[in-house]
Parts: C-alpha cells; structure tokens; sequence
C-alpha cells in the first residue's frame, strides 16, 4: 500500500498575488454555537441567546454574535491561508453586509492581495488577503482583510507523526 502525503497547507512561495481559494468546508450555525460563544466571550446582548427578546426585533430571530462569524471564517481559511503561520498580524476592514443567523450555512473564500518578504525574519513572508464569508443563498455575510506572516519553504516547524505501522 502507498502512502500519500496528505495537504499540509501553502508556504509563502506558494502564494501568488490574484490568486483565489474556494475553502473547502460549509459550516451549518446552530443555537448551541451561538449560545456557547456569547458565554465564553462573555457578550451580554440578548438578541444573540434570548430568543423571546430577539423574537421583538426587526430580525424576529436571533442574531448569530459578529465576533463567531469572524472566527468561523477564519477558521474555515486556515487550511489554504495559515496552515503554515508563523504568526497572525491582523484583521482589518472588518465588514458585516448582512446578518447570520442560527440554522445558516457559512462558506467563504479569499484572495491573496500582496505579498513581500519579511524585512527582520528571512525565514518568513508576509501575506494579504480578502477573505470573503457568504451564506447558503450567496449572501454575503462577513468582508475583511487579513495580513500573516508564513514560514518559507524549509523553515516550517515539523510534525512530528509515527510511521504507519509503527503504533502497536
């Protein structure tokens, strides 16, 4: 039986200016998502978990909290854009065009807008990219621009994983 390398994410040479990245997973939103990241980021609005409250709204429904969105997103990024970063330089021009809400679909691409070398750490490049979160409709939901700094090829840390047939 062959073994084959599975997908271990871009590297800075891999990026190209114009490029765009259809990430590969949809996310459905749930309550329970939605409940449980207003209480671990401590988001006292109602309209995100008290469905009596958000019912009187011009929604009629709750509002999945922004700051979810922003992370499902980036999440659902990581295997084209960050699988390899060194680290995380920002979030800018964070937009918010239309509402989630509980029992939406989130899909999202981005498109890498610049890249450089890293002036103090050769090892590294630095990228941008606009990342772009849309619903089951084609709605789009979440805009931003992202800017990371990625290993170059041959500097990324290792993961270190036993042999297949090693384990007993």
């Amino acid at each position: 039986m062959a073994v084959k390398e599975g997908w271990r994410g871009r590297l800075f040479e891999d990026f190209e200016v114009g490029d765009v990245y259809e990430h590969p997973l949809g996310r459905t939103v749930t309550t329970t998502d939605n409940i449980w990241f207003t209480l671990l980021s401590q988001n006292t609005a109602p309209v995100h978990f008290d469905h009596n409250y958000a019912a009187q709204t011009e929604f009629g429904r709750p509002l999945v909290d922004s700051t979810f969105t922003l992370a499902l997103v980036t999440g659902q990024s990581v295997t084209d854009i960050s699988q390899n970063v060194f680290a995380n330089l920002g979030w800018d021009e964070v937009r918010l065009p239309a509402p989630v809400f509980e029992g939406d679909t989130i899909y999202s691409s981005s498109e890498v807008l610049e890249k450089r070398e890293s002036k103090s750490r050769p090892n590294i490049g630095i990228v941008t990219v606009k990342t772009t979160g849309y619903n089951q409709d084609g709605t789009t939901v979440i805009t931003f621009k992202r800017t990371l700094m990625v290993y170059k090829r041959g500097h990324a840390p290792e993961i270190a994983r036993p042999t297949l047939g090693d384990a007993t």
